[in-house]
């Protein structure tokens, strides 16, 4: 991977990488925490649980 010039439209950009990161990791971290309370996964949340059991 190649950081391009902040005057550059395309590539990857130091600071739009960093805050991908860092909302990737928030986002997860969520997702931990409300299976943890509820003691349903993510995808049972949101209502895909047909992905998770076919029957």
């Amino acid at each position: 991977m190649r950081i391009v010039a902040k005057d550059q439209d395309w590539g990857f950009h130091q600071r739009a990488e960093l805050l991908n990161g860092r909302l990737a990791m928030l986002g997860f971290a969520i997702g931990v925490v409300l299976e943890l309370a509820t003691g349903q996964g993510v995808l049972q949340q949101i209502g895909l649980r047909a992905l998770l059991h076919h029957s």
